[in-house]
């Protein structure tokens, strides 16, 4: 049964685990959401005097779906179905050139003869044999080259310096852009790197040069220098920001990337054998297997690691713009490294709850960037407004419809705060917050035990059969082990079986600190905690210590409201050369649909995090008096060694509130450590958010059934037109094409919908770094409650 809850939310049975605010951090029995959000800073509405209303938000979990918006703005759906042999086409199609089929062609390719090369030969192979022939009348078979020759052909072969910058490999605009950055004597170098690494792709990344940049002091310039590198030179070479060399950048060849099959080669293809080298695989249009990843329900990460077991590939291999909300229906763009379509299509077949199609094979991956932002699909269910009570039915649904459309207007117009949400804060009662604010003090032992906390309530034999309903298994389990961890009575190997996978960072934590030396039996490790916090995987690392900024950017924005409202002031920061366009910073942050950070799968993107926001300025009075800002340019720096703060009264709270017990007795002017992870260089944040191209359209509706299915996803359209089932594609996806809705549901003659509750269908668009919760917040004041499903706890 789901739990009861009173108007204000609240749940009216004792002892339940409260989860509110679309799967937010889990707190102790009788703290408020209005008390979580305040404890990380969330305390000011922008239009507080437009009415707001109560909500019920993922009833279903089709009522959150999230569509990826791409760079071209055109908003990512699923549009095919294929199976194995349609998608090998599809994808091989993609990229024909000349009018030519590429399947053909590679067929072609396929079958036709090798011709071998000349055999090289060693100088000692070549002396040998003209002794022998000297002595035996053995003669040196015409073709062989010796080492030598080989050495003067290569000589004779090199380019010149105008042509290896000029060469075919460098568009002039490119050519431009290097040196520009690096000048001529480092691009020079940065290009000779290039071309060796692909006339040497299987040497070793260590065995080839690693080039210096001069000292380049604009961080602007070195995020410039980042990109640049990697797009122009197709991901074959990275770079990196030196820390003993400030402002130095290294420029070095990227570790070969993974492919499936026993020792790195490819198995066999039932269309044929697929293409070998780099030159096969742009027959097919790239390296690079792009495809759709229609997900029900389950996590980003869930569903890559099932489909990297059964292709047999580390799931690291695999890439994305963001991850994407578990309790939801979300389609995103996904690419892998020489990966044929079928092998991915083939699953579709034994697919449970995801499907995938749009297959392409493309010359480049998904990175950074790569990400305009989210489109949301919501389905706010059993909507109670203010001064309700008495009217009918009618009465009613027309005030729910007015209050509605004003908090649309009011949102669209006037946007909301950019708050980090409160699941930027963690899951568990000691947030993600604390844990980075110890490690920023250096106290990495209480680091760890923050990370390895846990509710005696949620222990096994504590758990209630009633609270057990609404408990998730995982949870349990990792209360458990983490438990009996502490009492000494597991090991490495019992982590590692017993904890969820969800929750690398504990497991990872306790199985370094259990390390024995084999002989002795003594634990080795047992008071390394800057080694056991190594363990956990780098961006996650990261997150804790961006927790704790982003408790403070919280805490900084509501008080920058309070005192000035929505108008730029003397004082506030902008981005550099940033008027008109979007915020090119937030863009590049790492974070998905929420706001919450991403865990890339692959570990090896060299994009300095240091690098990746521009340079902020403050405002002139006249600047901040003349109209041309708004406070829709106005950004709020993330505390670090390396921005600029506001130069009014903001900028004096930054030190107030981190000198402060609940700051940590930190200094915003002092945020270097010498642990790199927990070294903090900062960012800027936009102060306020709106939807993007200012819309917000909304369709109220009424329905019986609690469980009713309001909205089709995306599998359900394509489904329903494989079965001859006409499908409106309308903005809230409602394939029905009469009275009569698609699950029965019965309807007026004008298409209205009846029934004793109320719901609101939402559709808008967001960037990528800002949280559908903090918009919801601000439609609602505060009214959305996520619903508390139940959960199976059998053990």
């Amino acid at each position: 049964m789901a739990t009861k809850r009173s108007l204000d939310g609240d749940d009216v049975s004792p002892n339940k685990r409260t989860r509110t605010e679309l799967d937010g951090p889990v707190v102790p029995v009788g703290q408020s959401q209005q008390q979580q959000e305040e404890a990380v800073g969330i305390t000011v509405f922008v239009s507080p005097e437009v009415a707001g209303f109560e909500c019920v938000v993922k009833h279903r979990y089709t009522d959150f779906l999230v569509n990826e918006i791409l760079p071209s703005g055109e908003v990512l759906h699923l549009t095919d179905l294929s199976d194995a042999r349609k998608a090998a086409r599809q994808a091989q199609h993609s990229d024909s050139r000349n009018g030519s089929k590429v399947e053909d062609r590679a067929v072609e390719q396929a079958a036709a003869p090798v011709e071998a090369e000349p055999a090289v030969k060693t100088e000692v192979d070549v002396k040998a044999e003209v002794q022998v022939g000297a002595e035996g009348g053995v003669k040196l078979e015409p073709g062989v080259k010796t080492e030598a020759d080989v050495k003067v052909e290569t000589s004779v072969n090199e380019p010149s310096d105008d042509q290896i910058l000029d060469g075919p490999d460098l568009a002039t605009e490119d050519r431009t852009t290097l040196l520009d950055i690096f000048g001529e004597d480092v691009t020079k170098k940065i290009v000779e790197l290039y071309h060796a690494v692909l006339r040497n792709p299987q040497r070793k990344p260590r065995d080839h040069n690693t080039i210096a940049s001069g000292v380049i002091s604009e961080k602007s310039k070195r995020t410039e220098a980042h990109v640049a590198v990697r797009r122009i030179f197709d991901n074959k070479l990275q770079t990196e920001t030196l820390q003993d060399q400030p402002g130095v950048i290294a420029v070095k060849a990227s570790p070969p990337v993974g492919v499936s099959g026993p020792r790195g080669q490819h198995g066999p293809s039932r269309n044929g054998a697929p293409p070998k080298g780099k030159v096969g695989w742009q027959e097919l249009g790239g390296e690079y297997l792009h495809f759709t990843l229609h997900k029900e329900n389950k996590d980003t990460m869930e569903v890559l690691s099932y489909v990297a077991a059964q292709v047999k590939i580390p799931a690291k291999n695999f890439e994305f713009a963001g991850t994407k909300d578990r309790r939801g229906v979300t389609v995103q763009r996904v690419a892998v490294f020489r990966i044929r379509a079928e092998r991915i299509a083939d699953l579709n077949r034994s697919a449970r709850g995801w499907r995938a199609g749009g297959f392409e094979y493309k010359k480049h991956g998904i990175g950074l960037g790569d990400l305009v932002g989210n489109e949301f699909l919501l389905t706010l269910r059993d909507l109670h407004v203010p001064a309700e009570e008495g009217l009918d039915a009618k009465q009613r649904l027309d005030l729910v419809k007015k209050i509605i459309s004003q908090a649309g207007d009011s949102f669209k117009t006037n946007g909301f705060l950019n708050y980090y949400g409160l699941q930027r804060f963690g899951s568990f009662s000691t947030g993600t917050h604390v844990t980075g604010l110890k490690m920023l003090q250096g106290d990495l032992e209480g680091a760890v035990n923050s990370i390895l906390t846990y509710s005696t309530a949620l222990l096994p034999e504590n758990v209630s059969d009633e609270a057990a309903n609404t408990t998730p298994r995982d949870d349990i389990a990792r209360a458990d082990i983490i438990r009996k961890w502490r009492e000494g009575t597991v090991g490495p190997a019992e982590i590692r079986e017993a904890m969820p996978r969800r929750f690398s960072a504990e497991s990872a934590i306790m199985q370094y600190l259990s390390k024995k030396d084999k002989r002795s039996g003594n634990l080795v490790q047992q008071e390394d905690w800057q080694g056991a916090l190594n363990q956990i995987q780098r961006n996650l690392r990261l997150m804790y210590v961006h927790a704790y900024q982003s408790l403070v950017w919280n805490r900084v924005a509501g008080k920058r409201w309070e005192l000035y409202g929505g108008n730029a002031v003397e004082g506030d920061l902008v981005i550099v050369n940033d008027k008109d366009t979007d915020d090119s910073a937030v863009k590049r942050e790492e974070v998905d649909q929420d706001g919450e950070m991403i865990v890339k799968p692959a570990a090896e993107d060299s994009l300095a995090a240091e690098d990746t926001f521009t340079r902020a300025r403050p405002l002139s009075k006249d600047e901040a008096e003349s109209g041309k800002y708004s406070i829709f340019d106005v950004v709020l720096p993330q505390p670090g060694f390396d921005v600029l703060y506001p130069t009014n009264e903001i900028g004096k709270y930054y030190k107030e509130f981190m000198s402060s017990e609940e700051g940590g007795g930190l200094d915003p002017h002092n945020m270097r450590r010498s642990w790199k992870d927990a070294s903090l260089s900062g960012s800027y944040r936009k102060i306020m958010a709106r939807p993007l191209s200012g819309s917000l359209e909304c369709r109220v509706t009424q329905y019986d059934d609690a469980d009713e299915q309001l909205v089709e996803t995306d599998l359900e359209k394509l489904q329903k037109a494989d079965h001859g089932g006409r499908v409106h594609h309308s903005f809230n996806g409602n394939g029905a094409t009469s009275a009569e809705s698609s699950n029965g549901s019965k309807g007026t003659a004008n298409g209205e919908r009846e029934g004793s509750k109320i719901a609101a269908v939402l559709k808008f668009q967001l960037a990528s770094s800002q949280y559908a919760t903090m918009a919801l917040r601000e439609l609602c004041k505060g009214g959305a409650r996520a619903y508390k499903p139940e959960f199976n706890t059998a053990r």
